[in-house]
């Protein structure tokens, strides 16, 4: 069984970190439905979800991800580049010791999870404003002993390389080509986000399914049209009574 860490949305995300974005309010009731139809979904997709305690005084503290990169051999403690997340990191590490030998990145460099994409054997690391060069030396001492592939890959114009690519099925990417070189995944099967929702390739495949956001489903059809089984995230009704 798929073991799926996650956090709640902390009431202080409205002052999250932010790059590239405007800044607007955020509701977050919404997010929180939103956050249970998400995990909603890991479950019905097979993987057991595992709340982490609440980092209520952390505003990123429910993006998980970006704390590990979690291999089948390995557990990989990252050294986020922003200085405001590093508190997030020892909850994840007492989580993941139960499943995991552990190894940690060390300063001076930086590491995101949001970074990083998994391909097999492969990891893509983005090079961004969050992780830098010193991190992709580092993972190489770490894994390239253990059978991995480290390729940077430079990122513009986004936060994270999986803002602007992830994997979609075993052989394929979806991609916005105008935030990374696209000739890096030349040997995968390429779906271009459409050029409408810039966003799009952030999504997450869980077993046989594709997880997409509902808010973008000219991409969502283009990875169908690709053979891409997807399932789009929508925030759940409430369960209110009628009125009468």
């Amino acid at each position: 069984m798929v073991i799926a860490l996650t956090r709640s949305v902390p009431p202080t995300i409205t002052g999250c970190e932010l790059t590239h974005l405007a800044r607007e309010p955020i509701d977050h009731t919404r997010a929180v439905e939103q956050h249970a139809a998400y995990e909603q979904a890991l479950t019905r997709l097979g993987c057991r979800v595992e709340r982490l305690p609440d980092l209520p005084e952390l505003p990123d503290s429910v993006f998980v991800e970006d704390t590990a990169i979690v291999l089948d051999d390995l557990a990989v403690i990252a050294h986020p580049g922003a200085w405001s997340r590093r508190a997030e990191v020892a909850s994840v590490v007492h989580a993941l010791q139960r499943y995991r030998d552990a190894a940690c990145i060390e300063p001076p460099a930086t590491l995101d999870g949001g970074d990083v994409l998994l391909a097999g054997r492969m990891l893509y690391v983005g090079l961004s404003a969050r992780t830098n060069a010193e991190a992709v030396r580092q993972l190489g001492a770490l894994l390239s002993p253990r059978g991995y592939t480290i390729t940077p890959v430079r990122v513009n114009g986004c936060l994270h390389l999986k803002s602007a690519v992830t994997l979609a099925s075993q052989d394929t990417v979806v991609i916005n080509p105008g935030w990374i070189d696209q000739t890096f995944f030349d040997g995968f099967h390429t779906i271009q986000v459409d050029p409408t929702e810039p966003l799009a390739a952030n999504v997450l495949r869980v077993g046989g399914v594709t997880l997409c956001a509902a808010a973008y489903p000219r991409t969502r059809a283009r990875l169908e049209a690709g053979g891409v089984r997807t399932e789009a995230l929508r925030r759940p009704r409430s369960r209110r009574p009628k009125a009468h």
